[in-house]
């Protein structure tokens, strides 16, 4: 079963074998199918590998998996509130069998586990979806559609024999192992620690609320900083940001440690899970926000939440007794300027107190407004400069999208000259034809092959956009899906503008310069957006473009006149 001990681990603190088996592993692994793990993959078996999953040991067979969804518990009736299964392709899942062994090896080909499996299913995402984020809608809930879109067509189950830890260069000293956080707690006298998880930055209103709840239970603090995805443009100033903010703390007081769990946002299951991994860490309590891993997580307005404000505290405080670990509700704070102090919410002259959330500091930073000393320490706030950068000095991505001859080249060609006159950034044209016959050249016009078309064009543009530059994108792009995730990866780095070129079809059959058109209305062609392909309009672009009337200049100076306003220029 996917819960028992691994009798043939001597570490029950990991489950990394003897040294001495290490090395007829990786022989034996020479031998095996290998299976390259994703990011977040990578995530799911460090936590099984180093015990933060405890009382998994391996990957979840069906039945448990189906049991994880229905119940929240395993099939020996432990309590469990999501499922952790090795998710793989079709074509990958093609000829593997029960009882054959499979190489896990992290991005870079380093093997890190080995996998026997015991149990092959076809994945049901939506499924999944219903049990675990509460609807099969992907437009509203982003773990949906990040589900749908990232989630393999079969899972695996089975147990593990692990070579080494996945390897950090960064931080080392604060990525420490269940077992070597709870030595480290022992050694500091801590008897009572206090969990804080985070994803976000940490600021003065933060630093009160937790103090007083640490001083309330004389509890020590223990700030596990969530980094989702390791080596995206903001992790090193997070963990900088982590660092300044814990020595607000007195001496032997808090501490910092940092691990990789992929935020899903599921809202209660997911504060459930982590209260079960900050039990596996050492920690006695736990704090729980009213809007803990919701995927609109808004403070001031129930209405922009998805799940039930407090619901995630009241799922971890039932199952405190089975858990063994303490719930403790976070209470917001505001800071009141007549009193010159931070006020809890809900006592007297709250209402007349005022907060910035970390999304508004990062709004003033990019506008250069000042920062109120009040709301963080001056250090955080030198650190966060690094990152976020005025618009003035960001990186940015156009990304046009529309039916062939709407005229999204001749614009782009047209932005490119003018922003090459300025001399302000570097600029690079992806323009459709030209991605297609230089980085897309096997692919088909598929569905599938065009979103990877597109998908392809977005990693480019962000590497270009992270290193200060600006990507001029001009393929049709016909379908939302691929265009969303392009937006949620080169926002990370810098700015997105999306112009829709929508110019109606009959204009651009009679430009059709391509002859794409014609051929296929006599039938000699097939997969031609507009034609025998749909082609699906952005929900909400930033500008929307009819170039029936107006010529490739005014049309540039439109997409011009919207930078300088929102400060990019």
């Amino acid at each position: 079963m996917p819960f028992q001990k691994n009798i043939n681990c001597k570490y029950p603190e990991t489950l990394l074998v003897d040294p001495e088996q290490i090395e007829g592993l990786k022989a034996e692994a020479l031998d095996l199918i290998s299976l390259t793990l994703s990011v977040e993959q990578i995530c799911d078996l460090e936590l099984l590998l180093n015990r933060g999953f405890y009382p998994l040991v391996a990957y979840m067979d069906q039945a448990s998996y189906l049991s994880v969804l229905k119940n929240m518990r395993l099939t020996d009736g432990t309590l469990w509130p999501t499922p952790i299964s090795l998710a793989v392709s079709k074509n990958r899942v093609a000829g593997l069998t029960i009882g054959q062994r499979l190489a896990l090896n992290d991005q870079e080909g380093f093997l890190i586990a080995i996998l026997t499996i015991s149990d092959i299913w076809q994945a049901d995402t939506r499924l999944e979806a219903k049990a675990v984020y509460g609807t099969t809608d992907s437009a509203r809930h982003p773990g949906v559609r990040k589900l749908y879109d990232c989630s393999g067509d079969y899972y695996l189950a089975g147990s593990l024999e692990g070579i080494s830890l996945p390897v950090h260069y960064d931080f080392q000293s604060l990525r420490l192992s269940p077992a070597e956080t709870v030595q480290r707690f022992m050694t500091k006298g801590w008897q009572r620690v206090v969990g804080f998880q985070t994803d976000e930055y940490l600021h003065y209103g933060h630093h009160k609320m937790i103090m007083a709840a640490a001083q309330e239970i004389g509890a020590a603090v223990f700030i596990q900083a969530q980094i989702n995805c390791p080596g995206e443009i903001t992790h090193y100033t997070h963990v900088r940001c982590h660092q300044a903010f814990t020595k607000l703390f007195p001496i032997n007081m808090a501490g910092l440690g940092l691990f990789a769990l992929p935020a899903k946002k599921t809202g209660p299951r997911e504060a459930l899970l982590q209260a079960i991994i900050k039990k596996n860490f050492g920690c006695t309590h736990f704090m729980v926000a009213p809007d803990h891993a919701d995927p609109f997580a808004v403070m001031t307005d129930e209405k922009a939440l998805f799940y039930p404000r407090g619901e995630a505290q009241k799922l971890v405080a039932y199952y405190e007794k089975e858990t063994e670990i303490t719930m403790i509700p976070q209470r917001g704070v505001g800071y009141c300027k007549k009193d010159k102090k931070y006020i809890f919410q809900g006592a007297k002259g709250a209402e007349n107190s005022s907060l910035i959330d970390s999304k508004g500091l990062m709004g003033r930073l990019k506008r250069e407004e000042e920062i109120p000393p009040w709301f963080t320490c001056p250090k955080i706030v030198q650190e966060i400069r690094h990152d976020f950068l005025p618009r003035s000095g960001q990186g940015f991505t156009i990304f046009m999208t529309g039916l062939s001859g709407a005229g999204k080249s001749t614009i782009a060609k047209v932005l490119q000259v003018k922003f090459a006159e300025m001399r302000e950034r570097p600029v690079t044209l992806l323009d459709g034809d030209i991605v297609r016959l230089n980085l897309s050249s096997e692919l088909s016009f598929s569905q599938k092959d065009r979103n990877l078309n597109v998908t392809r064009i977005g990693f480019v543009a962000g590497e270009i956009t992270k290193n200060g530059g600006i990507a001029l994108c001009a393929p049709i792009a016909p379908y939302e899906e691929s265009r969303q995730v392009n937006r949620r990866l080169i926002s990370n780095y810098g700015g997105y503008i999306e112009v829709y070129v929508a110019t109606p079809l009959q204009v651009c059959e009679q430009r059709d310069s391509k002859g794409l058109y014609a051929k296929a209305r006599s039938g000699r062609i097939k997969n031609v957006t507009g034609i025998t392909d749909p082609y699906i309009p952005p929900t909400n672009p930033e500008i929307t473009i009819d170039t029936t009337n107006i010529n490739p200049m005014d049309a540039a100076e439109k997409i011009l006149l919207y930078l300088k306003g929102e400060g990019y220029l």
